[in-house]
């Protein structure tokens, strides 16, 4: 670690917000040319205090020093202009325009006559791409780019604004394998350069290949600052959540009957040009899981099966009987539930409340003759609230303030109280912490065990090992193997078959 200074130092940071205090006599301190982990459960406080620092809010008392020297950040302008960076994690990128456009947004560069100069926009992220060593078509349309081509625009986008710190918020989210290789060769050609990096990830793996410190928060207070050489990963799980807890990543043989009737049967399904003649069958208290790689197929076999996507060929069947599901409301009369991959695009109305999220696909509960009943729509929202534990000062609250778990708590609540038979769940613990990842997996086991049938997408492995009982593997659209858990001996094997790889 290249730390000849100091980069960020924040001192006694306190925050409230409606009288609740999420943040309490905070420090965190960043070196330069460090990657510096920060980590927490839901409502820690991370999120509060990277928003902080990024000048989205204002702190209630403390202070900041930017290499070394007191500043006072009120705004976004003023963290950029302080040298803060901000790469997120649902992305801020605007589709339709090119990269060159993106990175110079509401910064353009102009030309002698005072217009905007989309040519001198492209020399100079082309500059920035030369300078991060990678390769990226300045006047490609963002839209046609795949989602690591996102990333590096992200990243030179803040770069582009002298960012000498930055903030990245689960940044390999949303990354396959080797695109996650080579933004970790990225983000050390970055620290070569003295640039410090803020790294939020709930991944133990990536902290400890990437990191030099981590830094725990944990209910609003700072617990712990260790080098990764000085501390395990248990301590690290055991400071997040606040207790020693089971690993819920171990496999348990669970008991079901698979001679029975199937809950859900599908027959030669075909669906666009990504799901291409599959056919599986689904018993009660069965947990199927899908793996593949990306563009295999897994998330449009989703949505055909809940029916956002029109299915071309096939047959669905549930409980026996030949049903057709052309749209989402029949899916859910069919028993059938959906969370979606991405809980902010496709699962929330962000600017909404926590309590009008939760009812949505709930209202038919909440009426009282033709009207809604407000008086229901509380007790409703209360009762699931408190069943899936979601973290909210005030239902009322719009549910983008809640942290990255809870919404997705949100997101589980509101469908499973349409009490399905059948759930799909496509990467169900994506970007939630340690804490509330264990809580989803002991959940889909618990509802299984009630005897609803489960079918999880995850692109990690470890995960699909843990709860399943058979997993699907997807290449191409196909299903290609169709594996019992028991047979699958590690996580190896299960990466060589969905390379199509047999020993």
């Amino acid at each position: 670690m290249d730390n000849a200074g100091t980069a960020v130092a924040m001192r006694a940071v306190h925050k409230a917000f409606d009288g609740v205090e999420v943040l309490r006599d905070v420090d965190f301190e960043v070196a330069r040319g460090e990657v510096h982990a920060l980590a927490g459960g839901n409502g820690a406080g991370k999120s509060t205090l990277m928003k902080i620092l990024q000048g989205v809010y204002s702190m209630d008392s403390g202070s900041i020093e930017i290499d070394g020297l007191p500043v006072r950040i009120g705004s976004i302008q003023e963290a950029r202009a302080a040298g803060i960076g901000m790469v997120f994690q649902e992305f801020s990128l605007v589709p339709s325009l090119t990269v060159a456009q993106n990175i110079f947004l509401a910064d353009e560069p102009r030309g002698r006559s005072g217009l905007i100069s989309d040519r001198e926009a492209v020399r100079r992220a082309r500059e920035l791409f030369a300078e991060m060593e990678v390769a990226v078509d300045p006047k490609a349309v963002v839209a046609d780019l795949g989602t690591a081509y996102w990333q590096l625009t992200e990243i030179a986008k803040a770069l582009s604004r002298n960012a000498r710190t930055l903030i990245m918020d689960e940044p390999t989210a949303s990354l396959a394998r080797h695109e996650t290789a080579a933004l970790f060769d990225l983000v050390g050609r970055l620290k070569k350069r003295g640039i410090s990096i803020i790294y939020i990830s709930h991944r133990m793996d990536e902290i400890y290949q990437i990191a030099d410190r981590i830094t725990i928060l944990r209910d609003g207070r700072h617990l712990l600052t260790e080098a990764l050489t000085d501390v395990t990963p248990e301590q690290i799980v055991e400071g997040i959540v606040g207790k020693k807890i089971e690993s819920q990543l171990t496999y348990r043989e669970r008991g079901h009957d698979p001679s029975g009737e199937p809950l859900l049967e599908a027959r030669h399904l075909r669906s666009g040009d990504r799901v291409n003649d599959v056919s599986f069958r689904l018993h009660p208290g069965e947990i199927i899981g899908l793996a593949g790689l990306m563009g295999s197929g897994r998330t449009e076999l989703a949505r055909a099966l809940f029916g956002i996507d029109k299915l071309t060929g096939g047959d669905l069947y549930v409980r026996g009987r030949k049903v057709s599901i052309g749209n989402p409301q029949q899916a859910v009369s069919h028993g059938l539930a959906l969370i979606p991959e991405d809980r902010r695009a496709q699962g929330l109305v962000l600017d909404h409340s926590v309590r009008d999220n939760l009812l949505l696909p709930l209202l038919d509960r909440t009426t009282k003759g033709p009207f809604l009943s407000a008086r229901a729509g509380r007790r409703v929202s209360s009762e699931l609230i408190s069943r899936f534990g979601v973290k909210a000062t005030h239902p009322q609250r719009p549910v983008r303030l809640l942290s990255g778990g809870n919404q997705q708590k949100v997101v589980l609540a509101k469908w499973l109280g349409t009490e399905p038979d059948v759930l799909i769940l496509d990467e169900p613990t994506a970007g939630v912490d340690i804490g509330t990842k264990s809580e989803i997996l002991e959940m889909i086991r618990s509802l299984a065990d009630a005897g609803k049938g489960i079918i999880l997408i995850s692109s990690e492995y470890p995960e699909l090992l843990a709860v399943s009982d058979r997993i699907l593997v997807l290449r191409d659209g196909t299903v290609t193997d169709d594996v019992p858990r028991r047979d699958i001996a590690d996580e190896e094997s299960l990466q060589l078959a969905v390379q199509g790889v047999h020993s």
